[in-house]
């Protein structure tokens, strides 16, 4: 079988997999969604109030994004490496053609479908619940190898995780102690000018920062970035998670 074969058979059974778990198909979406619904419409943004939600509404849909980004691959993949490791799944793996990298690389391109989808799903959520007016232009198309890359190198980072933790709910506890610091520590919805100006160099160790300037570049028309360098940042970081990823992945049990 070929490689481009053993690809297609791998990411039709993680997609036929993902299907068929229909409470994460739901939470995948829903998680997401709820976070546009509590934060856009019901809190809603003061421009002039001050405060955590002081910017205008178009500062907040890469906070948005970056939730489905940040939390699904982390949870998704650490969580399916940890179960293939409960159940010797890895032990079969080892027995046939298919390498650690290329396993990865086809849950991480399921990954990629199912948050495309999702933050399709959450652009339109953002323009009719809240009312947020985004910055269209041909440039805007490249929010799409933006999700691509953060969902490639937070998969990678799942992996990691799966391969640590010691079971489904390791990965589910280690998972949410390195989302929920990143998701407000990497200019998503708190502005660099609310942190201690010392802290604020702290905020490019975190690599979902480049994918949320990316994408703020892209869809604000007030941005303050530009988004090649940010791209082209995230692409390094995912290519670089993504090996240690493809390594920590177990060869056997």
């Amino acid at each position: 079988m070929t490689r481009h074969g053993r690809l297609r058979a791998e990411f039709t059974a993680a997609w036929h997999a993902f299907l068929r778990r229909r409470t994460a198909v739901f939470f995948t979406f829903f998680f997401p969604a709820i976070i546009v619904v509590i934060f856009g419409a019901l809190i809603q943004t003061q421009p002039t109030g001050g405060g955590i939600f002081a910017e205008p509404k178009g500062y907040y849909v890469a906070g948005y994004l970056a939730v489905v980004v940040l939390f699904t691959p982390l949870s998704r993949v650490g969580s399916t490496v940890a179960r293939h490791r409960a159940g010797s799944q890895f032990e079969k793996l080892s027995t046939t053609p298919l390498s650690r990298a290329e396993w990865l690389l086809a849950q991480s391109l399921v990954n990629v479908v199912v948050i495309g989808v999702a933050a399709l799903l959450l652009l339109a959520l953002s323009v009719l619940v809240t009312g947020t007016a985004l910055a269209l232009s041909p440039a805007t198309l490249l929010v799409v190898p933006l999700v691509a890359v953060g969902v490639v190198l937070f998969c990678g980072l799942g992996a990691i995780i799966g391969r640590v933790a010691d079971s489904q709910d390791g990965v589910i506890a280690a998972s949410n102690a390195i989302a929920l610091p990143l998701l407000f520590l990497s200019e998503t919805f708190v502005t660099p000018e609310l942190l201690p100006a010392w802290f604020r160099p702290a905020l490019g160790l975190s690599p979902l920062t480049y994918v949320a300037r990316g994408i703020r570049a892209v869809t604000y028309a007030d941005a303050t970035t530009v988004v090649l360098p940010n791209l082209v940042i995230a692409a390094v970081l995912a290519a670089a998670f993504f090996v240690a990823g493809a390594y920590a992945v177990p060869q056997t049990d």
